[in-house]
């Protein structure tokens, strides 16, 4: 199997760089062009909320190797399995072990964070119950 090689990046920022076909609705995505530099290895994207939009909480776990939250502005608000609840605010840094159950509680209208996820497809499974 052969390695797909690093290459280097750079994104600036643009008015239109925010797309609503992420995994939440009420999210929208700014890909930040390191999963097309690191081969599908990686995908690192600004997330910011759609004002006036709320959570649709929904426990559920994703299938990855490493996810990393850090909040830019506002605030959201999660619960994980084994922890329990915990609110990240402008500043607060998370890394969701690889599989922990977790539900989206909430987050403020002005809320934006940047996500780091390996791989970067990556599949998220649904987990009725509490």
């Amino acid at each position: 199997m052969t390695a797909t090689p690093m290459q280097f990046s750079v994104s600036h920022a643009g008015p239109d760089d925010f797309r609503k076909d992420g995994l939440r609705p009420f999210f929208e995505y700014r890909d930040l062009g390191i999963r097309a530099a690191t081969g599908g290895k990686v995908v690192a994207h600004v997330i910011r909320a759609v004002p006036g939009t709320t959570a649709q909480p929904e426990r559920h776990r994703h299938e990855v190797e490493f996810q990393m939250v850090y909040v830019l502005k506002g605030w959201i608000r999660f619960h994980y399995e084994g922890v329990g609840e915990v609110t990240l605010t402008a500043g607060s840094c998370v890394h969701q072990a690889p599989g922990i159950p977790h539900t989206e509680l909430g987050h403020s209208d002005d809320l934006e964070l940047i996500e780091i996820v390996l791989p970067a497809d990556f599949r998220t499974v649904a987990m009725p119950g509490a």
